[in-house]
């Protein structure tokens, strides 16, 4: 905006109507604001594997499901379910595949391995047979991989109702549930070997039509596309509790007419957040408006964040925080968004759920 042609033009107009006037205040008011970006952030895995660990193989050491286990159906009109049949079969072979190729794209691991080949040969489904140190030992020689994550249970359940017929169709709603081990075995490990549990829901909604012919865009998958999903879902979810990722998160800075955050505005733009936060600390420091040192410390905590210093961006996010508490009602807009980043710092900071395998 040009303040100079803005005054030139605001002269101009002395004797225009009221609402006018409040209007182009407002307008210049608004040049004040928040300025949104997106931002990449690397979250860390939360299984930390030695740092002498290049390469994996992923192996599936369950038994296969049986057909009569885990899926049932209740009928339009009942109440109670009935036990129905859906193949299981490829289910462990679906995650632990979709496992080794999504870790082997994140590109953490040198090499990310699939050993096709079966280790169980029992019919014991319900019992867990983690590795032995010899089929360890041999695994390993075999792939040449530092370090071995073995699916060791896999329990699929898929519970469907239907609820009323259209056109000769069923109108159903199911829920497909997973629950699954992995364990991280390593040669130096002597016998302690942490496992991993994952359970997880999908829900459906819709026709019950296996013909692919009628209401495509509402069907409910079959038994089988189901167990596949939730298998591939499970393989996605565990991806990221052995390798870093990158996610997608909203940031913002608080914007001002004041010359000292305008220049660590545009210091933020260019990235150079040392010299933001110079300027934003004397914007800090300057005021005694609550709600104006509540945006200001904001910022700071950004740029904090921005540059790697998740201690000082949290404790002044922490300072932020408390200070739109002081100077905002209770149910605003900034008080909300401000305790949303001080948890997100918090979060990063802490790292609290992760497991550290130098530990072990």
């Amino acid at each position: 905006m040009n303040f100079d042609n803005f005054v030139v033009n605001f002269n101009r107009m002395q004797k225009a109507t009221p609402f006018l006037i409040i209007f182009l205040m407002a307008l210049l008011s608004s040049c004040g604001g928040i300025q949104y970006f997106a931002v990449e952030t690397r979250e860390p895995a939360r299984v930390n594997l030695p740092s002498n660990i290049f390469s994996l193989t992923i192996v599936n050491n369950v038994v296969q499901q049986p057909n009569d286990v885990g899926h049932d159906s209740i009928p339009i009109g009942h109440t109670q379910p009935e036990r129905v049949q859906a193949a299981s079969d490829s289910a462990a072979i679906f995650y632990t595949e979709a496992l080794a190729q999504f870790l082997n794209e994140e590109d953490y691991f040198h090499q990310v391995l699939y050993y096709n080949k079966p280790l169980r040969s029992d019919k014991d489904f319900f019992r867990e047979t983690p590795l032995d140190p010899e089929t360890m030992n041999k695994i390993r020689q075999e792939t040449g991989a530092d370090a071995i994550i073995s699916l060791d249970k896999l329990i699929i359940e898929t519970k469907k109702r239907n609820h009323f017929r259209q056109q000769g169709y069923n109108y159903a709603s199911m829920t497909g549930k997973i629950h699954s081990v992995l364990r991280i075995y390593l040669p130096t490990m002597d016998g302690k070997v942490p496992a991993v549990q994952y359970s997880d829901s999908i829900h459906w909604d819709g026709f019950d039509i296996q013909d692919g012919r009628a209401y495509a865009d509402i069907m409910l998958p079959s038994r089988e596309e189901a167990i596949k999903q939730l298998a591939i879902k499970a393989a996605e979810k565990m991806t990221y509790v052995f390798a870093p990722h990158w996610e997608m998160q909203d940031r913002w800075y608080y914007t001002h007419s004041n010359s000292s955050m305008r220049e660590g505005e545009a210091y933020a733009k260019g990235s150079d957040w040392l010299n933001a936060i110079e300027k934003w600390k004397s914007v800090y420091n300057s005021r005694s408006k609550k709600l104006d040192k509540a945006k200001a410390a904001n910022n700071i905590a950004l740029a904090y964040e921005m540059s790697d210093d998740m201690q000082q961006a949290l404790e002044w996010a922490i300072i932020a925080n408390d200070l739109f508490i002081e100077s905002t009602a209770p149910n605003s807009l900034e008080r909300r968004r401000s305790l949303l980043y001080r948890n997100e710092i918090e979060r990063r900071l802490n790292n609290t759920n992760q497991i550290n395998m130098d530990d072990f």
